[in-house]
């Protein structure tokens, strides 16, 4: 049914993957599914981080691969391909996706807040511009 999982991460929030993952996991070896493990370095943090650091994209970019390798082997998805996708958090995912045609995105939601209803979710941009199939899990 499902033969490439894609899984989003923030990287600074454990919610983020503590139900997501397993989930995915459990999916991926009931169908005998690849998995990759995806986080994305918005635009807004990279301007911010180059007023004050000397910091290049691309050395934010490759910090980010190597913070999302190490969380992959701490999380038992040691197979799972990695990728770190850049923009918009919801347009990096979806570019991912579609690279390495996903057919099920597996991602956690936080419950909504105020903001959400005004701004809306991140989860909630994924699920509704996604060209395959969404489950997010909730916190």
């Amino acid at each position: 049914m499902y033969s490439r999982i894609l899984i989003p991460v923030d990287l600074d929030e454990p919610s983020s993957w503590g139900k997501a993952v397993p989930v995915a996991q459990a999916m991926a070896a009931s169908f005998g599914a690849s998995i990759t493990l995806c986080t994305v370095v918005p635009d807004s943090v990279a301007r911010m981080e180059a007023q004050w650091s000397s910091l290049s994209y691309k050395a934010l970019v490759d910090k980010a691969a190597a913070r999302l390798l190490l969380l992959a082997g701490e999380l038992g998805a040691e197979d799972a391909a990695t990728e770190v996708g850049m923009g918009s958090i919801p347009g990096g995912i979806l570019d991912i996706a579609d690279q390495i045609d996903a057919d099920l995105i597996v991602l956690s939601s936080h419950r909504p807040e105020m903001k959400d209803w005004l701004l809306g979710a991140n989860a909630a941009r994924v699920a509704r511009h996604a060209k395959c199939s969404v489950l997010i899990v909730r916190d």
